[in-house]
């Protein structure tokens, strides 16, 4: 991997943003962007597209959309002790929330901040029974009253993302960092938009990012209205389960995904066909992938007149918490794939997905 591509990696991963916070990586993302299209969009939620154009105005327009946030929490209420109860911002097992840390953003500031956790000498008299519960997780950013709190700024409504530094493993083949769901489609589309910078393309070319993906993929929707593509796909990362063999849906080290169906996506007959033959022809390797949760492929297409869509994307472990391991082999089939679709789908290919028989 290029030197720049790995910084470009660190960054992405280190900026923190979750739902609704956006602003720090959607200002990270829009300056990388503006020199590698000919247009900038951003709609009223906070997403944010660079657009190729073509010559010709009637020529398809693909979209490629990833998201900016990742998960966090926000302050619900601040203990006369001066700690910080706080709901989930996006999916969280509680289990892996305790003893980390977090950075707690104001109005004005940011605060180092640690979850809560059970000493086990507290644990001696007896065995604690039942999942906890997101809501039962104190933040303690070392204040030591409700006035100190509110006296240093925070309010309910504050944000608080986890604090993590990427780090590149042993084998240099796998990284450990956090959101890579999804600071993995920025990085994607970046290095995308470099390679295609001086190629002709058959289309309109879309590529760009959403907000609040992580509760309920609540940004698509006004981006597609706005941009109108005929077809879209959504990029993302999603959980792998390989630790325990081959047996686990997506496994790391195997190529990038094809989100054949999940509980809001079934993935349309020709669009399928159509990628597994440019993947076949390419020798991108690709793995077959059915999940349980959605991406914004489940919102985008029921907008419009219904515009064909799927995700694609990578799997990696442990998402949704501090420390995600992922693979760099994953990453670049993944952008070799976007790539290729990227310079395939002419008028006479959509027209075939959407209307062939």
């Amino acid at each position: 991997m290029e030197e720049r591509i790995w910084q470009r990696i660190v960054k992405y991963t280190e900026l923190q943003g979750t739902s609704g916070q956006e602003q720090l990586v959607r200002k990270a993302f829009r300056a990388d962007l503006t020199p590698l299209v000919d247009e900038i969009k951003q709609n009223g939620l906070g997403g944010i597209y660079g657009v190729r154009k073509h010559a010709d105005q009637a020529a398809p327009k693909i979209m490629f959309g990833a998201h900016l946030d990742e998960v966090g929490f926000l302050v619900a209420q601040i203990t006369p002790q001066g700690l910080m109860a706080v709901r989930a911002v996006g999916g969280w097992n509680p289990y892996t929330i305790s003893s980390q840390r977090f950075t707690l953003f104001t109005r004005e500031h940011t605060y180092p901040v640690v979850s809560s956790a059970v000493s086990p000498h507290f644990m001696r008299t007896g065995n604690q029974t039942g999942m906890p519960a997101v809501e039962d997780t104190l933040f303690d950013a070392g204040f030591t009253s409700y006035d100190e709190a509110y006296a240093f700024g925070v309010r309910p409504g504050d944000f608080i993302v986890p604090d993590v530094k990427t780090q590149l493993l042993a084998n240099k083949k796998r990284v450990v960092s956090k959101s890579w769901d999804n600071r993995f489609g920025l990085v994607t589309i970046l290095g995308a938009l470099e390679h295609l910078k001086d190629i002709d393309l058959p289309n309109q070319l879309i590529m760009g990012a959403n907000v609040q993906e992580e509760v309920g993929t609540r940004g698509v929707g006004p981006a597609v209205h706005q941009l109108n593509p005929d077809i879209f796909f959504a990029l993302d990362s999603s959980a792998a389960d390989d630790i325990h063999g081959k047996s686990g849906q997506g496994q790391l080290d195997q190529g990038t995904i094809l989100r054949v169906f999940d509980p809001g996506v079934i993935m349309p007959l020709r669009l399928k066909e159509f990628i597994l033959d440019i993947a076949s022809d390419a020798g991108i390797p690709l793995q077959y992938f059915l999940a349980q949760g959605g991406t914004d492929a489940r919102s985008a297409q029921s907008e419009n007149m219904g515009i064909p869509s799927v995700a694609l994307g990578v799997v990696s472990r442990y998402i949704h918490t501090h420390q995600t391991v992922w693979s760099i082999s994953d990453f670049e089939a993944a952008q070799a794939l976007v790539e290729k679709l990227a310079v395939s789908l002419d008028q006479t290919t959509v027209n075939t997905i959407i209307y062939g028989d």
